[in-house]
């Protein structure tokens, strides 16, 4: 099922009724194409739980539309949406066993939707299977853990076979290992079922390691749709930029001049004789002379001896496939700067310094004042 969202806009009375409504989400459109998985990914309080609960009815649009394929659904009430919800508390009731907890939506259906009690138990079943927790029907959420309470909220919301499946934040109650298990069957579920699935979290590296497409906001306003891979390549702009990326983006102050890149401050160090020296970091041919921040992920870094970029060296974290090369700089604004290389690179561990040359499509350009990026 394609879900449209068309200008949508949702405001909540100001708390101080002299106050100006204050907007939870912004003229937000967009497309979910048929049988995807898309995340809705933002820190808290950019509206992406909002935009979830007006999809499927919870939440009425101040403005806007909202199509299920053809059909506008704006005013139809929840039960009639044909969506199925999972909670990030779970939801479900206590006192009933697990069969009782994925049943309770089909003992609610009415006319011709109502299921003979064969049906109901036997769609019950098929959705235990599906999250594989068949053999926990008679036990109460009390004695489940957090992983089994996860799949059970899952198989209530499967089991009307829902035409689009809402996912609100359900791992984050949910230990390490159990979340990495738990979006991995999540997954496995979409690509079994099909069913368009929109999967709100504020964790980037869920987001990227399961969805089909991002869609990255900000205060209530769309920053950026797309692939994983692409978002976190390409950016459109500096918040996208430091919200991807594990470890995240380092940023710098730095400055165009003549169609080359250098640092504001200290540029290109010289750490032998620690005298500055206007070295550029790379060229930017095309790129007029202003002063910009600077990305670079942290792949991008190139261990050289005569590399234009001088870090002082804090310490070498061996991760096994890989080095993490922790250092500094007076013109990047993380508190340390992290350069993931191949192991079978060697770092003296007890140098001072440390020099890079730069991958330049990991090195990333944004405009000032805007945050914009800058192409080059």
């Amino acid at each position: 099922m394609k879900v449209v969202l068309q200008n949508l806009t949702k405001k909540f009375p100001n708390r101080n009724k002299k106050g100006a409504d204050v907007i939870a989400v912004n003229d937000f459109s967009f497309e979910i194409p048929d049988g995807k998985l898309v995340g809705l990914l933002g820190p808290s309080g950019c509206g992406k739980s909002t935009t979830l609960f007006m999809i499927c009815g919870l939440e009425e649009p101040t403005e806007g539309k909202i199509f299920f394929g053809e059909d506008d659904v704006t005013e139809l009430p929840p039960e009639h949406r044909g969506v199925g919800v999972v909670f990030q508390n779970y939801a479900l009731y206590p006192h009933l066993t697990v069969r009782q907890n994925i049943i309770f939506p089909l003992q609610n259906l009415k006319g011709s939707d109502k299921l003979s009690k064969e049906e109901m138990n036997e769609r019950t079943l098929d959705a235990a299977k599906l999250v594989q927790i068949e053999e926990l029907m008679e036990r109460k959420p009390s004695e489940l853990s957090g992983g089994q309470q996860q799949r059970v909220a899952i198989a209530r919301a499967m089991v009307k076979m829902p035409k689009v499946l809402l996912l609100d934040e359900p791992l984050s109650n949910l230990d390490a290992r159990l979340r990495l298990q738990t979006r991995e069957e999540i997954r496995r579920i979409q690509k079994e079922t099909g069913i368009t699935t929109i999967f709100v979290t504020h964790d980037q590296e869920e987001a990227m390691s399961i969805s089909d497409v991002i869609v990255v906001m900000k205060d209530g306003e769309l920053q950026q749709i797309g692939k994983p891979q692409n978002i976190y390549d390409d950016p459109v702009n500096l918040f996208v930029a430091k919200f991807l990326g594990t470890p995240p983006i380092n940023i710098f102050q730095g400055r165009v001049k003549d169609g080359k890149l250098y640092l504001t401050e200290n540029i290109a160090q010289d750490c032998a004789s620690n005298q500055s020296a206007p070295t550029a970091l790379l060229n930017v041919a095309g790129v007029t002379d202003q002063e910009v921040t600077v990305g670079i992920r942290p792949e991008g870094f190139i261990p050289d001896e005569h590399g234009a970029l001088c870090c002082n060296l804090v310490r070498v974290e061996v991760m096994g496939r890989d080095i993490s090369v922790v250092s500094t700089h007076p013109a990047c604004e993380n508190p340390n700067i992290r350069s993931i290389i191949d192991a079978d690179n060697e770092i003296d561990p007890d140098s001072a310094t440390v020099r890079f040359s730069l991958k330049p499509h990991k090195v990333l350009l944004f405009n000032k004042e805007t945050g914009n990026r800058i192409h080059f």
